[in-house]
């Protein structure tokens, strides 16, 4: 195909309002090249369109330029939907309305919002969306209207097809279709009339095809997204229904989904759980009839490796841990209720029907949470584990099939033949039993012939066991690249004409997503296999799928977790190959996109499924950065900690005297000269100094050692005429008659994260040294726990105990966070006095990495009537100084939580940490303080 290769950036450009729209520089083009899938494309530009009608004008550009285009949203596709070697759009930036319909009955949703977000909006009218993807925290609207996704729980019932209401589509032609609206099929007739016209005479050929419908009918009786949605022309006769519910999972090929409608369902909030352990599949098997007839909401099934696998990962619950497996199975089944009562009587129906059953052991459900966490922490580890153990250097396949269910025994025992026989290891089985629906895993090198021939025949082997069954080769994932060869064979030659038919129709000039669904190369799913070099152990397992990317601060700024891994898979693998101009290029632009704006404040790991700390990497790459003088500054800080807190909170009660202008002036200058990530920039709502942490010894017997963090040294109070946090918790303890014990020297010790978080590894070692042994001391050896009143920097302490030995006849420390122990201790006694009217509060990444976010929650609410967290809550940026070292990274971070806070219009606003605290003033203009700060003020006689 003639590409315009001269024209191409220009004419791009004229598609969208402002140059920073599009994008051909090699770190975002090796940043975009990669999604969750086996298949890498480079693409040759990124454009992030904020509008339908730039959408629109691309597409227009697209055609002129004879360029294929491929929309991308989340990234979280398994089957190489998601990626080009042409023209990449991103919608995920963008594209992030929501409205709610009918008290929550029906919702209005863009393609760059989050199912996890669409379902936090919900949640509050007792209604969630349909479909229930595990990747429900990065996947958006788009890419799951694009795949007629599914899940755990919805089955065929509540799929996006079933669930949908309308679309607003945008066709290559640039012509805008809201299929709910009242003109829709008369604008489809004029506006395209050969696509109308073409529409119903597929229609009449599918439908006076007796045959054609018989496979037809088949095929979409079970989780079926294969292909073109060909269903759509029997179940609908409105042109504008037939053409909306074609879109559904036609990923991306036949237009784009600027907008959705859908119908919503409950959200059942009661819950109880329990796993079966049988023989084997077939027993299993025989089971799932009467479960599902039951009402079971879930039934996941786990093979015999599978439970081998489980039986390795914390936490595995006794029924598993203590099985000698053989041949065994399990089903993990959840029953769901509107309400306690109706709970309690499904539970016993459950737990009758189950020891009715052939099981090797005594099954009993529990509504318990704890209980429920367990049982899914190993239905969804073992993606984690066999992922996260492969090789370095090798790429995990995730690929999904489904049969009926009757054949499902005995399809997963010839699965497991398959894998032995090609000498694919802990290739587990699990998936949703009563769909016949299972996922399993390949993982290898894909870097010899010898690999690409097995994984080959392999596949060959599986089609022809799948289509033996009946069944179908994608349930969930989309046929994408993996699959499209296949196509054919599955649906035969009179349906696959029919789709190749719908896709001439939709897109005359085959530039939307070429090679995706619809392939005439047999070869096709064997080229493009993504191949990851060894970069670092502390990344390798990343099997980029994108989980990482919603949490992230700086995700809409430069580069994503998943995108500093990726990138620097990009530089390792053009070094091996000998391109030093790509080399040079990507390395240009990856200290400020991935090094300078990483937060590193671990979010991401509690999101990502394979354990990864993306930060740990960073810090890493920072170490490598820092020259010697930088590290003997540090070195020097480490030993002379406090007076560098004490100059730093001198230099901002000086710089809150001093004319703002003048100030600003020579701060920017000396940034300008040291550099911007060396020299903090000021800001007027900083606030002056704190004081020195040091106090007497209490008077009586303590009961805990209190560690009052450095930050409030050089950070004063939001409110000078207040104490602080230091002050603030001191008096709550006493009020209820807890004596604390500051160690002594505690102005020179800090938790060691300035020194971790720079990467300056020596100055860390000796302070992180220094402190451990103060709090041994001061504790009397482990006897008392050990106080920090900021959340980061209790976690800094923690991590500073990773290593240590507990010496003889001691005991291991305990850090505890102040709003913990407040919780506990402190605030049963308190006194109740009269709350504020609203709070709005920030929990912090380290009160949720901790598990502090439920005790927050309660101290809030003690000085709150009503709290209020955004739903787009996420981590400030601050970072310790790297908000003031890139303010545009806090920027970015809080840009959608603040215009949030600032709507919630609450009178007072709190936090756990100081630079979080300051992150969010800076954001929304309103001061943040420790949430024991106000509950101090509240509660004083």
């Amino acid at each position: 195909m003639e590409r315009k290769h001269h024209a191409l950036i220009p004419t791009l450009r004229r598609a969208l309002s402002s140059d920073d729209q599009l994008t051909e520089r090699a770190i975002d083009l090796h940043a975009y090249a990669n999604d969750a899938s086996h298949f890498l494309l480079t693409p040759q530009a990124v454009a992030i369109p904020g509008n339908a009608g730039e959408v629109g004008a691309l597409l227009k550009a697209s055609a002129e330029l004879k360029l294929p285009l491929t929309f991308r949203s989340g990234g979280t596709s398994l089957s190489g939907q998601g990626v080009t070697d042409a023209l990449l759009v991103d919608v995920r930036k963008n594209f992030k309305d929501i409205e709610v319909l009918d008290g929550g009955l029906r919702v209005r949703v863009q393609p760059g919002v989050t199912v996890r977000a669409l379902n936090a909006r919900l949640a509050r009218y007792g209604r969630k969306f349909g479909p229930d993807p595990a990747s429900e925290i990065a996947c958006t609207i788009g890419g799951v209207v694009a795949n007629n996704s599914s899940g755990m729980h919805c089955g065929t019932v509540d799929n996006v097809y079933r669930t949908l209401e309308s679309l607003v589509i945008v066709l290559t032609s640039g012509t805008v279709i809201d299929t709910g609206a009242a003109d829709a099929n008369e604008k489809l007739r004029t506006l395209e009339p050969a696509l109308f016209d073409g529409l119903a005479a597929l229609s009449r050929r599918v439908r006076s095809n007796a045959e054609s419908v018989a496979i037809i009918k088949h095929q979409f009786s079970m989780k079926n997204t294969m292909g073109y949605g060909l269903n759509s022309f029997l179940d609908h006769q409105d042109p504008a229904q037939v053409l909306a519910h074609l879109i559904v999972g036609s990923e991306g090929t036949l237009g784009f989904v600027a907008e959705a409608t859908f119908r919503t369902v409950p959200s059942y909030k009661h819950v109880t759980t329990s796993l079966l352990v049988f023989e084997d599949l077939f027993t299993a098997n025989e089971s799932l009839e009467a479960l599902v007839g039951s009402g079971a909401a879930t039934v996941e099934l786990m093979d015999s490796r599978s439970l081998k696998v489980g039986q390795s990962l914390p936490g595995t619950p006794g029924i598993v841990a203590g099985l000698n497996v053989e041949s065994h199975a399990a089903l993990l089944v959840e029953y769901t209720a509107t309400d306690a009562e109706g709970l309690a009587q499904r539970q016993a129906q459950g737990e009758t029907l189950a020891n009715s059953l052939k099981l090797s052991a005594p099954a009993t459900f529990s509504p318990e949470l704890a209980t429920r966490t367990q049982l899914w922490k190993l239905r969804k580890g073992l993606y984690a584990s066999v992922a996260g153990a492969r090789a370095q250097g090798t790429t995990a396949l995730l690929e999904d099939v489904v049969v009926p269910v009757p054949a499902l025994a005995s399809t997963c025992a010839e699965l497991s033949v398959l894998f032995d026989r090609y000498g694919y290891e802990n290739s587990v089985i699990f998936g949703h039993a009563k769909d016949g629906n299972v996922h399993f895993m390949l993982t290898d090198g894909f870097h010899t012939k010898e690999q690409i021939d097995r994984y080959s025949a392999f596949t060959e082997d599986m089609v022809d066991l799948i289509l033996g069954e009946g069944g179908s080769l994608k349930a969930e994932h989309g046929t994408g690249r993996v699959m499209a060869p296949y196509v054919r064979r599955q649906y035969g030659d009179e349906l696959y004409s029919v789709m190749r038919k719908l896709k001439t129709l939709l897109d005359p000039a085959g530039l939307l997503n070429p090679g995706v669904i619809l392939d005439e190369d047999p070869q096709a799913h064997l080229k493009h296999i993504k191949l990851t070099p060894a970069v670092d152990p502390e990344v390798d397992r990343c099997v980029a799928c994108g989980y990482c990317e919603p949490v992230c601060p700086s995700r809409n700024l430069t580069l994503t977790p998943r995108q500093r891994i990726v990138t620097l898979r990009a530089i390792e693998t053009a070094r091996l190959a000998g391109d030093s101009a790509l080399v040079a290029a990507l390395e240009k632009d990856y200290s400020y996109e991935s090094v300078d704006t990483c937060a590193v404040d671990g979010m991401c790991q509690t999101a990502c499924p394979v354990d990864i700390n993306t930060g740990t990497l960073v810090k890493k790459l920072r170490a490598k950065e820092a020259n010697k003088l930088e590290g003997a500054v540090w070195d020097a800080a480490a030993k002379h900690w406090s007076a560098v807190t004490r100059g730093a909170g001198t230099m901002l009660g000086i710089a809150g005297k001093l004319p703002e202008p003048l100030l600003r002036g020579a701060n920017q200058l000396g940034r300008a000269v040291l550099g911007a990530d060396t020299l903090p920039l000021y800001s007027a709502e900083l606030p002056t100094g704190g004081s020195t942490r040091a106090r007497p010894a209490p008077e009586g017997e303590p009961a805990a050692v209190y560690f009052p963090a450095c930050v409030n040294t050089m950070f004063g109070p939001a409110d000078p005429a207040q104490g602080g946090i230091q002050e603030s918790f001191s008096a709550l303890a006493r009020r209820v008659g807890v004596e604390l014990l500051v160690p002594e020297g505690i102005d020179s010790l800090c938790c060691g994260t300035p020194w971790s978080s720079k990467g300056m590894e020596a100055g860390g070692a000796s302070m992180a040294e220094r402190t451990v042994a103060a709090l041994r001391t001061a504790s009397g050896n482990g006897e008392l726990p050990i106080l920090c009143d900021a959340s980061s920097c209790t976690e800094g302490l923690r991590h500073c105990l990773e290593n240590e030995t507990v010496p003889a006849g001691g005991r291991a420390l305990r850090i505890i966070d102040v709003v913990d122990y407040t919780a506990e201790y402190i605030l049963p006694l308190l006194p109740q006095r009269q709350k504020v009217t609203s709070l709005a509060l920030h929990p912090t990444c380290s009160s949720t990495r901790m598990g502090l976010n439920s005790a927050l929650a309660q101290v809030a609410e003690a000085v709150a009537q009503s709290v209020e967290i955004p739903e787009n809550w996420g981590c400030c940026g601050f970072a310790g100084d790297r908000g003031m070292l890139h303010p545009e990274l806090t920027a970015s971070a809080t840009e959608e939580q603040a215009a949030e806070v600032r709507d919630f219009g609450a009178a007072m606003h709190a936090s756990c940490n100081r630079t979080c605290e300051l992150g969010m003033t800076r954001a929304t203009g309103q001061p943040y303080e420790h949430v024991l700060e106000l509950l101090e003020r509240s509660t004083r006689p």
